[in-house]
């Protein structure tokens, strides 16, 4: 056995020793020492730096080619370039893509609304014209009932107003009636004529001329009162007649004198007729009796008759 084999012990060869190329030394003064160089990653350039070619080509960033071969496992897959040779993202960008993000947001959103009726997004062009067309003569429709309504309210308050007018006539009228058929009390300007005998009784001709008088002059309401203060109203149907002594008989009620007329209407108009030549006044006074004329400003009378019962007028429809 060679020496070259006792010396391993194990009986085999020992392997010689790699013959490498013989490292010449630095010249440079702060070349690094040869022994801590790796003979498989070429020695990196200072930070910032990049080793350049023997014939004056592109630059080469030795830092990223030790990443390379440092990895083997990554072989064939380009390693991302370092944060230093990339490019600063400017503001103008960034409001771009937040743009963009927006109008896509826009977009689903309008597409997810348009979607919700499914009988709608299934409907052909022609179904659609046709179902504008039924809206829009709805609508027309709608809007011709909205004045027709209009239009009847208008009636309906006009009606109202009428028929409002119509009774307000109506009441004025009732109350007319009433004053004239004796149902009702009145007052207002007027006379209060007194009859006072003489040597001879008020007969009941003399206070008939004087009614008959009073209302050719625009008599309205009239009632006469007697002595004992019992009065009776005075309408179209009243009757006088002559009863026992001084008594006067008006519509079957007993009055005694002197009597007393009271009457609504105009005053001087009324005192004209009462005194004319050979009228009322005269007649009296020839009897030796007196008649005298009291205007009133408010002549009340309030006297009532009882409604008639009509029992062969009727009215003409």
């Amino acid at each position: 056995m060679s020496d070259e084999h006792r010396e391993t012990g194990t009986g085999w060869p020992q392997p010689a020793e790699p013959v490498g190329p013989a490292v010449e030394p630095d010249p440079r003064p702060d070349a690094p020492d040869p022994d801590e160089l790796s003979p498989l990653v070429p020695d990196e350039p200072p930070e910032g730096r990049a080793a350049e070619s023997d014939d004056g080509g592109e630059t080469v960033n030795l830092a990223e080619v030790a990443a390379s071969v440092a990895r083997p496992s990554d072989a064939g897959v380009p390693s991302p370039p370092s944060p230093s040779s990339g490019r600063k993202v400017s503001s103008a960008g960034v409001m771009i893509a937040a743009l963009l993000a927006l109008l896509g947001f826009t977009l689903v959103v309008q597409l997810k609304t348009t979607s919700t009726d499914p009988t709608l997004a299934a409907t052909r062009q022609e179904d659609l014209v046709r179902i504008f067309s039924d809206l829009d003569s709805r609508e027309k429709r709608l809007q011709q009932d909205i004045e027709g309504l209009e239009d009847s309210q208008r009636q309906l308050r006009s009606g109202e107003q009428g028929r409002q007018a119509a009774l307000q006539e109506a009441t004025r009228r009732a109350d007319e009636l009433g004053i004239l058929a004796g149902t009702l009390p009145a007052r207002g300007p007027g006379l209060a004529v007194r009859f006072e005998p003489g040597g001879k009784p008020i007969r009941a001709d003399r206070v008939l001329d004087a009614v008959q008088e009073l209302r050719g002059a625009g008599a309205e309401a009239m009632q006469i009162s007697g002595g004992d203060r019992a009065s009776a109203r005075i309408i179209a149907s009243t009757y006088f007649l002559d009863g026992p002594g001084e008594v006067l008989v008006v519509d079957g009620r007993t009055l005694t004198g002197p009597f007393t007329i009271t009457v609504i209407g105009d005053p001087e108009t009324m005192r004209t007729a009462l005194n004319i030549p050979g009228g009322v006044a005269a007649s009296v006074r020839g009897d030796g009796g007196n008649v005298s004329v009291e205007d009133r400003e408010v002549a009340e009378v309030s006297a009532l008759h009882a409604p008639l019962k009509l029992e062969h007028a009727r009215p003409v429809s």
